[in-house]
């Protein structure tokens, strides 16, 4: 079906784009919006943490996850929220290579590992993990590109500046946008050189890391600057403070906001969406999905 109006440029730069994404055992097909579920095992996350007492409830949250909807499950092990204190990798293992090993038993879906540690996400591909999705977008540990290249996994290469403890103390950009699609071209260029192929990645603006409030509207409302990358974009906005600073509310009350972002980044080039609310998100999505391929 043929977009007309403001959306015909986009859909012709999607129309460009690999509709698939590659990962350590399977090919995921990006046709349809994608939704990543989320699952942290940490004590310090800005909307979770703390929130699973045994490895058993984290594996039935999974799998509760998968019967609603989510392609991919994501687990990480270390805070990266604004201000947040590294862990080191024998904790962060520690977190994640149980329920690593059980959920890759559990389900029919693959598990993406949340690091920028290559020592901890080469352990969490071994114990079943298919997906390493690096918030550093590489620039942390250059090594984890050959990790992935050598597995065949999928990378999630999003932008972000600094490190997660100091990112928001000085936000400047000049041009916005721009700055983003450099950065993740270099990422991108990074991840081949080391040996990936491009239908192993996958790019993300990276929503709250290192960008202001207004950053981040700009962000969504601009996506489709990002789509001449020529690789599918991820985007995640679940329950964060730029949601809550907009609507004064607190992070338990965010999920029409994160729907709303959701939607507004489907429309403007997004096809993978990483949420704590599978169930509602998966159903609007594939609403608004239904919408934008609509003809009168």
């Amino acid at each position: 079906m043929t977009a007309r109006g403001p959306f015909a440029t986009l859909e012709r730069a999607a129309e460009a784009e690999p509709r698939t994404w590659r990962t350590a055992r399977r090919t995921i097909s990006t046709e349809r919006p994608v939704v990543i579920g989320v699952i942290n095992l940490t004590p310090d996350s800005f909307s979770d943490g703390g929130r699973f007492r045994s490895v058993e409830e984290a594996v039935d949250a999974a799998l509760a996850m998968e019967a609603e909807g989510a392609a991919v499950i994501d687990v990480g092990g270390e805070s990266t929220r604004p201000g947040s204190e590294p862990v080191g990798a024998a904790e962060e293992r520690r977190r994640v290579l149980p329920f690593i090993e059980r959920a890759t038993a559990a389900l029919r879906i693959p598990i993406s590992i949340d690091t920028t540690k290559a020592d901890v996400a080469r352990e969490a591909l071994a114990a079943g993990a298919e997906i390493v999705n690096d918030i550093s977008g590489l620039r942390f540990e250059p090594a984890m590109a050959e990790l992935a290249a050598q597995a065949g996994a999928g990378l999630v290469l999003m932008h972000s500046r600094g490190r997660p403890k100091t990112m928001q103390l000085e936000v400047r950009y000049d041009d916005l946008l721009g700055e983003i699609a450099a950065e993740l071209r270099e990422s991108i260029a990074r991840a081949q050189a080391a040996g990936c192929k491009r239908d192993q990645l996958v790019i993300d603006p990276g929503i709250g890391f290192g960008k202001t409030v207004q950053h981040n509207l700009a962000i969504l409302n601009r996506l489709d600057a990002l789509c001449a990358l020529g690789r599918p974009l991820l985007v995640g906005p679940s329950r964060k403070s730029f949601i809550g600073q907009m609507l004064n509310l607190p992070v338990e009350e965010r999920l029409e906001g994160t729907l709303a972002a959701c939607v507004v980044a489907l429309l403007r080039g997004a096809r993978l969406f990483r949420v704590h609310d599978v169930e509602p998100a998966r159903r609007a999505l594939d609403l608004a999905e239904a919408i934008r391929r609509a003809e009168a």
